[in-house]
């Protein structure tokens, strides 16, 4: 049963979202004479629960996220255990749009919180007298328009914490204490490229949200095409800045590299389709999917046989959310249409439409290109070839 939706970047929403995020039931496999055999009201309801199945496919590791998940897994464990007050090294999660970043990196986020609650059922780090929610993982998304008093607030808003009329100094403070009182062991900030380095007022965020890494956290930043973005040499002159202007900021020989010095960088890539090793890794992923799906004529090989690997990585590039889009909108017409199996000719017919995705921001390479479809070749077998040359 669906429920309510919870929002991630709300301390509840994420609790919610955490407890739940395995809970979702597919729909029972069912063939087609037993379909059939119910009645109108079964059948409707075996429809609807398949379809909900199609909305509700399970996120599915990759060799791209699987690195992702070596390395960031690694790094939260040994922060989160540090008992000398150094500044904790941070992980960059970069990648592009709908490569499904966010969530796998907040199912590893999901993955430590549950372990480490299990390991200590209570905050090891309480302040006696005091009653704060133990939060281990905070989950924030970067404001469109970022700036040091928003990138705060984002934070505090987290834990529903009051920040009417606070000052920027009073704001870092809060979120200071909110982050040591809650036990919070790992900040995420999604969308971290919404910063535009050649604003002022962006480069001032990276500064302070540097600053949060000596506050004993696990600093995630998850963005689009992060070493394209300008944030690992954050040193360079603002667009359009004089070199002599007061607002150019300073180059010292280690400025633009302090970034890069703090953080890890892991690309989580799409999936690739030009040697055997990528296209075997793209029809196992495919192979995956098909598992999940709930159609009545399914035959076994659907998506990883005859042409149809070639053709879904043609339609989607190997880009995971593309190909969930894809699957998701077909499975539907399958089912709305009786046909009950996927084809390339009922792939065809429909597009892969992202126009009306919301609180995306596409400046930043949030919402990617989509491939256009590839054009079918007639088949000519039949055609007239004209007289045969003579031989000579």
């Amino acid at each position: 049963m669906i429920g309510e939706i919870p929002v991630r970047d709300t301390l509840a929403g994420w609790g919610a979202w955490r407890l739940a995020r395995h809970d979702f039931t597919p729909a029972p496999r069912m063939s087609l004479a037993r379909w059939r055999a119910l009645s109108p009201a079964a059948k409707a309801a075996h429809d609807l629960a398949r379809a909900a199945t199609h909305a509700n496919l399970p996120l599915l590791g990759t060799p791209m996220s699987r690195a992702v998940d070596r390395l960031l897994s690694a790094r939260i464990r040994q922060n989160a255990f540090k008992a000398r007050p150094a500044t904790r090294s941070g992980v960059m999660v970069s990648g592009g749009g709908y490569q499904g970043k966010t969530e796998t990196v907040c199912e590893i986020a999901a993955a430590f919180e549950d372990s480490w609650r299990e390991l200590h059922w209570t905050n090891p780090e309480t302040v006696p007298g005091t009653r704060d929610a133990w939060v281990p993982v905070a989950y924030v998304q970067t404001p469109v328009t970022a700036k040091p008093k928003s990138t705060c607030k984002a934070i505090l808003d987290f834990y529903g914490a009051l920040t009417k009329g606070m000052d920027l100094p009073e704001l870092v403070a809060q979120v200071a204490a909110s982050l040591t009182d809650h036990g919070t062991k790992v900040l995420i900030l999604d969308d971290i490229t919404r910063l535009r380095m050649h604003r002022a007022d962006d480069q001032d965020t990276l500064d302070l949200i540097r600053a949060f890494m000596s506050m004993h956290v696990t600093l995630v930043l998850v963005g689009v095409d992060i070493p394209g973005s300008g944030l690992m040499d954050e040193g360079r002159p603002a667009a359009g800045v004089a070199v002599n202007d007061h607002r150019r900021r300073p180059v010292n020989g280690w400025e633009p590299t302090q970034t890069a010095r703090r953080f890890d960088l892991v690309e989580l890539d799409r999936f690739r389709y030009d040697t055997p090793e990528q296209i075997t890794a793209w029809t196992s992923h495919l192979a995956g999917v098909e598992e999940h799906l709930r159609l009545l004529k399914a035959r076994p090989g659907m998506l990883t046989t005859r042409t149809m690997p070639e053709y879904l990585y043609a339609r989607t590039n190997g880009v995971v959310g593309l190909l969930e889009r894809l699957i998701e909108d077909s499975c539907t017409e399958a089912i709305t249409s009786g046909t009950e199996c996927l084809t390339e000719p009922l792939l065809d017919s429909l597009p892969i439409t992202l126009t009306s995705v919301t609180g995306r921001d596409a400046q930043a390479g949030e919402v990617p290109a989509v491939p256009s479809r590839p054009r079918r070749r007639r088949n000519g077998a039949f055609d007239d070839q004209g007289p045969t040359p003579a031989t000579a």
